[in-house]
């Protein structure tokens, strides 16, 4: 195994911590002996717990001597709950750090130069940085910028209707994919959707495991209402999972000021699924980073549209996307596109 093995190895600790350690970003470290054998591996635990340095090095002890340290991102340099993971590293005789990507936090970065003030070899960026960055891109983007990451999913037909013309929209999709639905709402902090969607179709907005048994840990639900109120016994004020409901004068929420407020309260990745005009007012103000469509094999012909007005007049005003996955989920068909830019 080479150093892309060992990041590798430690790209995917990240993704198994993704969703659980909001307002800290999911991180992998692989922990390397001198021979090449693999003695200590941590990744982040929920807020307040052990980051994935100090995990593992706790499980390497006096192996971690001399050994190498492959982490997905910048150790941290500051104290905050737990104290700074260059200085554990340091103490443990850590002899070369390994890291996918920077960390933009200011208050956290510059772990790479105290690393090196210590004599510990440091390379930042040059093993697998773009593997690294896409397991905590909703992290990296939300601090860069102080508002969450926005993923908008949302089923539609292959011809783009979100429901029937007789307003029917349960089950455009299969049974395989609204549990992968679940999956993507288990790696996010917020779930989004407006009151029209709350009072058409009552959703729980809920996580749920394979066996129907709700998830131990429910993202915020937040309900952008404008003006109108939500039943009280909607399922979404349950007490299946927090539920914020954001009202606005005249009609309309202000959806930037609404994220500026989620991302103060610890929320970095938020899925939006919201009916088409909450979707698209927020992609006519810029606020959708990345689109998660399901596509189900069928055709209606009419009925709503998955995505409605958007400020978009004419084909060269048209949001130009970067598709980055496909998949076969089920009968239906899974597309994962990012926002250029982004």
């Amino acid at each position: 195994m080479d150093d892309q093995d060992f990041m590798r190895r430690a790209v995917g600790l990240a993704w198994l911590s993704l969703g659980e350690t909001s307002p800290n970003p999911n991180v992998g470290c692989v922990i390397v002996a001198p021979g090449g054998t693999i003695v200590g591996e941590g990744r982040t635990a929920p807020a307040g717990g052990p980051h994935a340095e100090v995990s593992a090095l706790a499980q390497a002890g006096e192996l971690a001597r001399g050994a190498t340290a492959y982490v997905t991102l910048e150790p941290c340099d500051h104290t905050g709950r737990t104290g700074p993971c260059t200085l554990a590293l340091i103490g443990a005789g850590v002899a070369r750090v390994v890291v996918g990507v920077r960390d933009p936090n200011p208050v956290a970065a510059g772990g790479a130069e105290t690393l090196r003030s210590a004599g510990v070899a440091v390379d930042v960026g040059v093993v697998l940085p773009e593997l690294a960055r896409d397991a905590t891109v909703g992290w990296l983007t939300a601090v860069s910028r102080g508002t969450p990451y926005v993923i908008w999913k949302f089923a539609a037909t292959l011809d783009g209707r979100s429901a029937a013309a007789d307003g029917t929209s349960k089950w455009i999709t299969s049974p395989e994919a609204r549990a992968d639905v679940h999956r993507l709402r288990a790696g996010v902090d917020a779930i989004i959707a407006g009151n029209g969607t709350v009072l058409a179709d009552d959703p729980q907005l809920t996580v749920r495991s394979a066996d129907g048994a709700p998830a131990a840990r429910q993202p915020l639900r937040v309900v952008v209402g404008g003006t109108r109120s939500t039943p009280p016994g909607s399922k979404v004020f349950d007490d299946s999972a927090p539920t914020w409901a954001v009202s606005g004068g005249g009609g309309r929420v202000d959806l930037p000021a609404m994220l500026k407020e989620l991302y103060g309260r610890g929320v970095r990745t938020a899925l939006l699924e919201g009916g088409p005009t909450l979707a698209g007012a927020f992609l006519e103000a810029g606020l959708v980073d990345r689109v998660v469509g399901y596509l189900a094999p069928k055709l209606l012909g009419a009925g709503p549209a998955a995505l409605g007005a958007a400020g978009i007049s004419t084909i060269s005003e048209a949001m130009t996307l970067d598709v980055v996955d496909l998949a076969r989920i089920g009968p239906d068909v899974r597309l994962t596109a990012a926002v250029k830019g982004v």
